[in-house]
């Protein structure tokens, strides 16, 4: 089966992960992780916040969390969202692992407005998976029909 991912409108990709830069500093690095579990569960649980879907990826001592939003403005309002799971966690990484250098924080912020996708035998994932997944000739059997269709 060879489908692709169609998704209305703009989207922002955000790329968020982690580095362990200290294996012996578990107490550090382990906060870090568990304050990721909140708020993922927090958006997901509110469509409003505008969160189309999740990826994540471990490798090593560096993780990367691949997600999908509706827009730059969603993104950024949860993110200064004082009620939201964010926002302490923000203020205690900073409070309590910016200095020790044990782990390291990083993220990438991506509009996109044209995209092409396939999956080949693959269950719904990435970019499928946020958005709608349908079969590929519905959008083009070639990458510049898909690109196109994506406006």
């Amino acid at each position: 089966m060879r489908n692709s991912a169609r998704v209305e409108g703009d989207f922002v990709v955000f790329l968020i992960g982690m580095r362990i830069n200290r294996l012996r500093a578990v107490r550090t690095w382990v906060g870090v992780i568990r304050a990721m579990v909140p708020m993922i569960k927090e958006l997901r649980t509110d469509p409003a916040h505008g969160l189309l879907g999740v990826e994540n990826f471990f490798n090593g001592r560096t993780t990367l969390m691949v997600q999908y939003w509706r827009s730059t403005e969603h993104l950024l309002a949860y993110a200064h969202d004082r009620e939201a799971s964010h926002w302490p966690a923000w203020k205690r990484f900073y409070r309590e692992a910016f200095r020790s250098e044990a782990v390291g924080v990083w993220h990438e912020t991506y509009s996109v407005s044209e995209y092409e996708t396939v999956y080949v035998n693959m269950p719904p994932f990435g970019l499928g998976r946020a958005g709608e997944l349908v079969p590929t000739r519905e959008l083009g059997d070639d990458s510049a029909r898909r690109l196109k269709a994506s406006h």
